[in-house]
């Protein structure tokens, strides 16, 4: 008997193998589950078949693989701007300590922790220092405070800071907010905290930025005593250029000025742009989860921190390790915890921290954005013997006084162009399922449909194989009535009659 087609196969149920291949989209299908005998022609179609989806599921396999690696790549680029945001400018004077401050009672407390001295020397270097020694009967405070002392004794921006002008208008000490580093009392330059505006500049240029002169007080150094690693032997200022968000670390990033010279210090905003996990390392938030402080811990909670930043992260993580290993802070440190004895910072803080910065033991992200400056330095002698005479009457000093003590500063953007450096996902979700769609297309000639009409199939599957082992048998008391080998079907059309018969098994 030869095999039906037509009304025949209208009547197979949805889940027939063969409905199903002839009306799939799948290219090929329709070809293997032919009807007919297994010959050569539907053999080739199964093999070309079942190659090309072994070779699909290859090639999605390694699109898979690639996108879970997480790539980024970087993009670098040049922008213009009409108006940039000036960036903060912290000044130390190297000496931490004015001479003529320091007294009897600094020695007692400070003196064996910041300069090294045994108190059989506390008289001799108050003679040094040009002082009387401590009277008959001294009696040394029952408390101390280093944070007060670095505060009255270093040096006092009213007194450096000579002539200070931001883009051709005058400034002064107001527009300089203080803060304490590892180098003492330092001032910034448009800091922005306490809700100040920040600065900003519309050209670029000498005379488009901060011009200071300063006097660096070389009669206030402390005379050196002993050689240490605390012993400053240069003179001059510290300079560290840095965005709003970032605290300074003048002591490891700031650039040095000498008296005797004019600085021009050219710069370049660059701002810098990571990803977070899986494609980077960065970190947006305002502290490490390594570093949130415990319940019982000193240092507050984190809510009350500044922004993420490298260098925040870092001077966290300080704190953090000074505060578990000595049960204080050093005072440029933030937190809650009590300020160092000057014991404390000798025997303990000092080494702690010495000791982190040589194993550099923080682990600390990246920032997700953050702002730097590119710098070029560059420097002329300053006075010339024209501008001596002048500068000694102006200043009320002596030429000579003027050479050894008197600097000048500007620090300036070359352009307002800045550079961009950013971090993108080198492979997206959309370009994974791109890859896929161009796979599917092309070896097995499928689509999104596709699927849904395989998964269709499978559900009309499912539900036929459910109900044939639900059917109950048919019950019968009495003999059964012989079943006719067939029917007859007659299907009458408007311009013939055709019979079929249908085989039923």
């Amino acid at each position: 008997m030869k095999p039906t087609s037509g009304p025949e196969e209208a009547r197979r149920p949805a889940s027939d193998i063969r409905v199903f291949a002839s009306n799939c989209s799948m290219h090929g299908v329709g070809h293997v589950f032919a009807p007919g005998s297994l010959n050569l022609r539907r053999g080739m179609w199964a093999a070309a078949v079942v190659l090309s989806v072994v070779t699909f599921l290859y090639q999605v396999a390694g699109r898979v693989r690639y996108y879970r690696e997480y790539h980024h790549q970087t993009a670098l680029d040049e922008r213009e701007s009409h108006q940039l945001v000036f960036p903060a400018v912290t000044l130390c004077n190297i000496n931490p300590l004015r001479r003529s401050r320091l007294t009897p009672n600094d020695l007692h407390w400070a003196g064996a922790a910041l300069l090294g001295l045994d108190p059989t020397e506390h008289a001799t270097f108050l003679r040094a220092l040009g002082q009387p020694p401590a009277p008959p009967g001294f009696m040394p405070s029952s408390t101390f405070d280093m944070a007060q002392l670095y505060d009255r004794a270093g040096h006092s921006l009213d007194d450096m800071l000579l002539d200070c002008r931001f883009r051709g208008e005058p400034c002064g000490p107001e527009n300089f907010t203080m803060v304490f580093t590892r180098m003492g009392k330092c001032y910034t330059f448009n800091s922005g905290t306490d809700g100040a505006e920040l600065l900003t500049t519309i050209r670029g240029g000498i005379g488009n930025g901060l011009d200071l002169m300063l006097d660096v007080q070389q009669e206030e150094y402390l005379p050196v005593w002993k050689d240490d690693d605390e012993t400053p032997f240069e003179v001059g200022i510290k300079v560290q250029i840095h965005s709003q968000e970032e605290p300074p670390i003048i002591d490891q990033l700031g650039l040095g000025v000498s008296p005797g010279f004019q600085t021009f210090i050219s710069c370049q905003q660059q701002q810098l742009s990571f990803l977070p996990p899986p494609w980077g390392d960065c970190s947006s938030v305002s502290l490490n989860p390594n570093y949130e402080p415990e319940p019982s811990d000193p240092l507050g909670s984190p809510s009350s921190s500044p922004p993420y930043s490298l260098m925040g992260c870092r001077l966290v993580c300080e704190t953090r390790y000074v505060a578990r290993k000595c049960g204080c802070r050093m005072m440029y440190m933030p937190g809650g915890a009590p300020v160092c004895s000057p014991q404390q910072y000798k025997d303990c803080a000092h080494p702690a921290i010495d000791a982190m910065l040589r194993k550099d033991a923080c682990a600390c992200p990246n920032p997700c954005a953050s702002t730097r400056y590119a710098k070029e330095l560059s420097m002329v002698r300053m006075p010339s013997r024209s501008a001596a005479r002048f500068l000694s009457r102006k200043l009320n000093r002596s030429e000579a006084y003027i050479a050894e003590n008197v600097l000048a500063l500007e620090v300036f953007f070359e352009a307002l162009n800045y550079e961009t450096v950013e971090q993108k996902k080198a492979y997206e979700m959309s370009e994974l399922l791109g890859d896929i769609g161009g796979q599917m297309g092309l070896f097995i000639g499928a689509s999104l449909l596709t699927i849904l009409e395989i998964l269709d199939y499978l559900c009309e599957l499912q539900e036929g194989l459910g109900s044939h082992r639900t059917q109950v048998p048919h019950l019968s008391l009495g003999p059964r009535p012989p079943t006719p080998p067939c029917s007859v079907t007659k299907t009458l059309s408007a311009s013939h009659r055709t019979c079929y018969l249908v085989t039923r098994l």
